[in-house]
């Protein structure tokens, strides 16, 4: 008698209920995080603004970020759980341990030879006419390529701490891994208030020491915060007795495996940040300013979207892999279904309600008013596409689940491609704004031919009809609602702001309801 195909079994409410406990508890963190993540940004607005040397800090990220995310970060890291998965069912922790080893050693290893070459050529790197920042002038360019070199240290952490991650999801443990990024955080605080202000913080009678480190204090601070990510995950290596393979052995089997996924999944990531890459060229072509405007449009859109599309999708992954590995292919799709309803129930009402309230809540950053208008509509264009990207956190899994990383690839050069071309056509007529546009209208577009792809496969899977016409009326109602409340309280902004989430949201949940009910069952 089959007991996991049908969703009503108490075989398999259990790891039902799992899966909604880990998104809850990741989803906490991750608010926890984002958090921490608002104070370190709002202490680096208040200090640096929309200025040169913060867009030379967010530009000198891409490099050091793109290699994190070729190596362990994204590419590594999701090829990995599958893999870990499977030996885990079959073969025993032991194994399981063994071959992460040896794909740790291999990371670690090229993550220190490309550094070092990034190291080498950082600053023709920076001046390169399709390289990050050509538009800066030649003293900001200087900074970009100093400030990269810096950030290489982190990134070397991070190759590690990123394998560790995903290590530990594998083993359905899921938080020390969520700690870690907002220990991250209180890295990147200590650099904005301790080591980068010439004039100390003041708490009342309590004064923060200041260091005078300038920009330079930003790194430091994510040197710092990468030492607190990857030390807090330690105790979970010993927790699950993982032993150290000092090898790398090419040829075994899980190594081999892993590689397989590898290298389709390598060249995704490799189209993602040449996204970044890409937005940081255009942008540091436009006014001043124009580079942190989207880091900040981006980081705004992704508080939601990290709570709510990466939690459940870093959740899911696993039982996925289990109900691949397994045969049991009515669960997965079943799964995958309510975990596509859920996401448009949640992300369909936060962009609204944040797209109609982002402008009095974006006083706390403390920019002035052109800079202000500036991210205000760069951070609405983002917004458009956060449910675009969730279900991009679902549907990508989906695939990576049966170790199937081709298609995903296809569709993110897809992406890529689309980005490019919508940028260039955007960007000189809206400014930031038409490149956030054009971010949401790849991602989205991506996210949409994925789960079509998945549907086709697994025929269920894109079943929303329902839940978008309710979640729509909602949205709409809700929007509406919030935006008067907004007009009420005008000698109030911030106040009226906040008010107006929580009275649109409360007009939105009952349209949801049904939805949040299947998100507890996920």
């Amino acid at each position: 008698m089959e007991l996991t195909t049908s969703t009503d079994t108490p075989l398999n409410r259990a790891p039902s209920s799992r899966v909604f406990r880990s998104s809850l508890l990741l989803a906490g963190f991750f608010g926890l995080d984002k958090v921490l993540a608002l104070i370190r940004q709002v202490v680096i607005a208040r200090q640096f603004g929309l200025s040169p040397e913060l867009d030379a800090f967010n530009a000198a990220n891409n490099l050091p970020d793109l290699l994190f995310a070729l190596i362990s970060g994204g590419a590594m890291a999701v090829a990995i759980i599958p893999v870990l998965t499977e030996y885990l069912e079959t073969r025993g922790r032991s194994a399981a341990w063994d071959v992460f080893s040896r794909l740790a050693n291999l990371a670690f290893l090229v993550t220190a030879g490309l550094s070092v070459l990034i190291a080498i050529f950082a600053q023709p790197l920076v001046g390169w006419e399709l390289g990050i920042a050509p538009g800066f002038g030649a003293s900001q360019q200087v900074l970009v390529a100093d400030l990269m070199r810096l950030n290489l240290i982190a990134t070397l952490l991070f190759s590690i701490s990123g394998l560790i991650m995903a290590s530990l999801q594998a083993n359905q443990h899921f938080l020390l891994p969520a700690i870690a990024p907002s220990l991250y955080n209180l890295g990147q605080i200590f650099g904005a208030a301790v080591l980068a202000p010439e004039t100390p913080y003041q708490f009342g009678p309590l004064a923060l020491p200041a260091w005078g480190l300038g920009v330079h204090g930003l790194v430091y601070g994510v040197i710092l915060g990468a030492v607190f990510h990857i030390s807090v995950q330690i105790p979970g290596l010993i927790r699950y007795r993982f032993r150290w393979t000092p090898r790398i052995q090419l040829k075994h089997p899980g190594v081999r495996q892993i590689l397989h996924l590898l290298g389709p999944r390598l060249l995704t990531m490799f189209f993602i940040q040449l996204i970044f890459m890409a937005r940081d060229n255009i942008a540091s072509r436009l006014t001043s300013g124009a580079v942190t405007a989207l880091t900040y449009g981006w980081w705004i859109m992704q508080v939601p979207e990290t709570m709510i599309g990466t939690a459940i999708g870093v959740a899911l992954l696993p039982t996925l892999g289990e109900h691949v590995a397994r045969g049991e292919w009515d669960s997965f799709r079943e799964r995958l279904n309510r975990a596509v309803r859920s996401v448009f129930a949640l992300t369909l009402p936060v962009a609204a309600l944040l797209i109609v309230t982002i402008r009095p809540l974006l006083v706390v950053l403390g920019f002035d008013a052109a800079g202000t208008e500036m991210v205000v509509w760069t951070t609405r264009a983002y917004l458009v596409g956060l449910a675009g990207h969730s279900l991009l956190e679902l549907a990508a899994r989906g695939f990576y689940a049966q170790q199937d990383a081709r298609t995903p690839l296809f569709a993110s050069a897809l992406n890529t491609g689309g980005y490019i071309a919508f940028a260039v056509l955007f960007y000189r007529r809206l400014g930031a704004a038409g490149v956030g546009l054009a971010n949401t209208l790849a991602f989205t577009g991506e996210a949409l031919l994925l789960l079509y792809l998945l549907n086709r496969r697994h025929p269920g899977v894109l079943q929303v009809t329902d839940t978008l016409l309710r979640v729509g009326l909602g949205v709409g109602l809700g929007s509406l609602v919030a935006y008067l409340v907004l007009l009420s309280l005008p000698a109030f902004p911030l106040m009226a702001a906040v008010l107006a989430l929580f009275v649109g949201a409360g007009v939105v949940v009952p349209f949801v309801w049904p939805e949040l009910r299947q998100f507890v069952k996920l």
